[in-house]
């Protein structure tokens, strides 16, 4: 084994071989590293945004958290768009303070000062729940806030922070296709994150956790279209102390996030606006309803379990070792390919069996496995390829034209096959005949002649090749063929018969386009047997030819010279007929071959005849058998009436002279 990969390797040349490692060297990098890779990373998004909605839990409305919303209504009714009204934000926190919040976070940042400002901030003085204000800087947002913006906002916070309010992070981090998956980065100069601080004042739902968890947020779908994850109150409801009542259950006890709910602003697309169907909201979510779904995380204490990173590598060498192995594999086509579709689809299932257990598989390469994969399958197949190649060259230069492509290839994968000895077989013999073909050389010029017999021979050679026979020899215009040897498959019989009746139609081809002034050329006739043989190398160390001898040779030769007299045109033995499949046949009666004691039962493939059609020549030969002359004397006239061909009125005419048991002999 060892010296036969070395003379691979020496086949394949060091260039091949560098670049078959290279490519190798390529397949790891790509099955680890796919999430960073331009042209996977979508597709890896894609799939996890799959799994993540696939595995998100179904819940029915959050009794622990209420968003309170502007809307585009409360700011008709204020008049004021940006900034939003901060008299009704003033009114509204008086009312959820009275109501028993647990705490309250604002998700609206009070960068630029207003005439209403002393309201609000005296109601933030007063304030008795914990309030959390918007916290962002230029530094980590400077798509949202500008340098004097953010300086305008530490003075506000300033002013109004007391043991009650202080600020909070509303930074949402989203991935580059504006995509929001994961807990934002907890960045030096940043207060923590909104749900981190509204849990930081209760002790019972706070979790150290989370103070720089970056990982994925874990979204939440509603039971039914009705309930939603969170309540969402309008503002309006909450300032106005005669309404204020009505939605008490809404906010007792409960964690109350402030923020817009306006169609163009501070809007996020999620794995459920993704991927996610008609129950999961709308199409896309408010950042207040992102910053909600974390402190959901955050209480339920859920943080998905870590895959080690070594465990990615060892994934990515498994995917990429597999790939080689399943380039390397000698097996049937159809178990190889179920082998690639498990090993694929494997790929992409395992992650969503890793998101089911709890699992984080943000990241998880799956893509990057299929593709690393495919480029080592890829780089060992054309290596493999390369090594094949050269060996047939040797192999054509070492065998001569003497034997056929599937005996060399047999040779390739076995080199003591070249021993000169014999097996015995069972197999499927195969003699073929171009009726005519010797006169035909006695009144066309030689040149002529070379060239017709070398399309001829093509013609049917390549049949032959094309249902995976074995060419033995060209006896003239004759062909010899057999299925079985070297290697046995169980659809040999299938295969041979096929491919008779397609030299048949081939030679017919083959006689419509004869140029022009040459004689009438006849008919393809060919003869299939079934039985025992001896297969192998034969001849002597200068010449060695692969062949088959015996009585199934012998028996197919008879065969094919039986078609003449019987008006057939592929005859096959009931040997063969039996182990064939097909249910092509018609019976041409039982004949004693020449030169052979035993008789013979014949059939004629006739693939296009009706079922009924056959089943008329099958019920004169029953009549027949069971020695009722009046009765085959009938069903003959029967036959004749309806018109039949040259074969079958032979066979009428051998059937009325013949009586049960005896065989028609042939000269």
């Amino acid at each position: 084994m060892e010296q036969g990969a070395r003379r691979g390797l020496s086949q394949l040349g060091w260039q091949r071989v560098a670049v078959a490692l290279v490519l190798l060297a390529v397949a790891l990098f790509v099955a680890v590293f796919s999430w960073n890779i331009g042209f996977l990373v979508d597709s890896e998004r894609l799939l996890y945004d799959l799994r993540a909605v696939d595995f998100s839990p179904s819940t029915d409305t959050d009794k622990r958290i209420s968003l309170v919303v502007y809307t585009a209504d409360t700011n008709r009714a204020t008049g004021k768009i940006s900034p939003v009204d901060r008299t009704i934000l003033a009114h509204a926190l008086s009312q959820i303070d009275k109501l028993g919040a647990k705490g309250i976070a604002i998700d609206i940042l009070f960068d630029s000062p207003q005439p209403d400002d002393p309201l609000l901030q005296s109601t933030l003085h007063d304030m008795k729940t914990p309030v959390f204000l918007a916290y962002a800087n230029n530094k980590t947002n400077p798509h949202q806030i500008t340098y004097e913006q953010e300086r305008d906002l530490s003075k506000y916070i300033a002013a109004t922070r007391t043991s009650k309010v202080g600020p909070t992070s509303i930074l949402l981090e989203t991935d580059s296709d504006s995509v929001a998956r994961r807990w934002p980065r907890q960045y030096p100069g940043l207060p923590p994150v909104l749900a981190v601080s509204l849990a930081s004042k209760n002790s019972g739902d706070s979790d150290a956790r989370f103070a720089h968890y970056s990982g994925p947020i874990r979204y939440r779908v509603p039971a039914a279209k009705d309930r939603p994850v969170f309540d969402k109150l309008p503002i309006d409801l909450l300032a106005d102390p005669a309404t204020a009542g009505l939605v008490s259950d809404s906010i007792k006890g409960r964690y109350i996030l402030i923020g817009g709910d306006f169609s163009d602003f501070d809007q996020f697309d999620t794995p459920l606006t993704r991927v996610g169907d008609s129950t999961t909201g709308d199409p896309r979510m408010i950042g207040v309803e992102v910053h909600a779904s974390m402190l959901a995380q955050l209480l339920d204490k859920s943080i998905p379990k870590s895959i080690p990173y070594v465990a990615v590598w060892i994934s990515a060498f498994i995917a990429v070792l597999l790939g080689v192995a399943t380039a390397a594999a000698a097996m049937r086509t159809w178990i190889l390919s179920l082998g690639v579709i498990l090993q694929l689809v494997s790929f992409l299932l395992i992650p969503f069996l890793l998101e089911r257990a709890g699992f984080n598989t943000l990241e998880l390469p799956s893509m990057g496995w299929v593709v690393g994969w495919l480029i080592a399958y890829t780089a060992v197949s054309s290596a493999l390829r390369a090594i094949n190649a050269a060996q047939r060259e040797f192999a054509q230069g070492a065998l001569g034209k003497y034997l056929p492509s599937s005996v060399a290839k047999e040779i390739m994968r076995n080199p003591e096959r070249l021993m000169l000895h014999g097996e015995k077989r069972e197999i499927f013999a195969l003699f073929s005949d171009l009726e005519g073909f010797t006169k035909l050389t006695h009144a066309v010029e030689p040149e002529m002649i070379a060239r017709l017999l070398n399309d001829y021979l093509d013609r049917l050679s390549a049949v032959v090749l094309e249902y995976g026979g074995t060419l033995d020899k060209f006896v003239g215009d004759a062909v010899v063929a057999f299925w079985g040897a070297p290697i046995a498959y169980p659809d040999d019989g299938e295969r041979a018969i096929k491919a008779a009746w397609a030299m048949y139609q081939a030679g017919e081809d083959f006689r419509r386009n004869v140029p022009e002034g040459v004689p009438r050329i006849g008919r393809t006739r060919v003869g299939v047997h079934y039985g025992e043989a001896i297969v192998g190398n034969f001849g002597g160390e200068g010449r060695i030819q692969y062949t088959a001898l015996g009585d199934a040779m012998n028996t197919a030769a008879r065969l094919e010279g039986a078609n003449k007299p019987l008006d057939t045109k592929v005859l096959v033995s009931r040997e063969a007929v039996e182990r064939s499949g097909l249910d092509w046949f018609r019976p041409m009666g039982t004949v004693t071959l020449r030169g052979r004691a035993t008789p013979v039962e014949v059939f004629e493939p006739v693939p296009d005849a009706s079922p009924e059609e056959r089943a008329a020549v099958a019920e004169v030969m029953a009549a027949h058998n069971a020695d009722d002359s009046a009765l085959v004397h009938r069903l003959t006239d029967k036959l004749v009436e309806s018109g039949q061909d040259d074969a079958m009125m032979n066979l009428v005419q051998r059937l009325r002279q013949t009586h049960k048991g005896e065989s028609y002999v042939l000269g």
